[in-house]
């Protein structure tokens, strides 16, 4: 797999209005965030400096644009990954080294952890992808989500 020309660096402020303007074609619209300025509102997510500080970084190129974010999201002898990839830049081949290099760097921060993420199950180009980057499918459950619906996700645990 090659590796990206990417690296990550704290997520800014200034990286949560770009993140919260992104747009996904159907059937990816569902991950997109709210305005910037009601997720300030609610202190949510990236939006909440201690949650930024501790938990999110942001993916730039060699030029210093945004291209990706991730969160590091610790549980009891796990590190869950929660990750987006800019619109443009999704369905372009560049998803499995993104999801590695995520990996490698929550392995880098909590040594001994299990890495794993939650993808939808119809999710399949994201699944396609994991799958190249070493994760596997270990459960399918039932997931609320913020409008309401439980739709079907598998957590995939990464397996180098």
């Amino acid at each position: 797999m090659p590796e990206l020309p990417w690296r990550l660096v704290p997520f800014a402020e200034e990286h949560g209005p770009a993140v919260c303007a992104w747009t996904y074609p159907a059937p990816y619209e569902t991950y997109g965030w709210p305005d910037w300025s009601a997720m300030q509102r609610d202190e949510r997510e990236f939006a909440d400096p201690d949650i930024r500080r501790g938990q999110y970084a942001a993916a730039v190129d060699a030029d210093g644009a945004l291209v990706g974010y991730a969160q590091f999201f610790p549980l009891a002898g796990v590190i869950r990954l929660g990750l987006g990839l800019r619109p443009d830049l999704c369905g372009r081949g560049c998803g499995a080294a993104y999801a590695q290099l995520l990996a490698q760097e929550a392995e880098r921060r909590a040594p001994g952890c299990e890495v794993d993420l939650e993808v939808r199950a119809d999710n399949l180009r994201a699944i396609k992808a994991y799958e190249r980057a070493g994760f596997a499918i270990t459960d399918t459950y039932e997931r609320p989500a913020p409008d309401g619906t439980a739709p079907l996700v598998h957590c995939m645990v990464y397996k180098p």
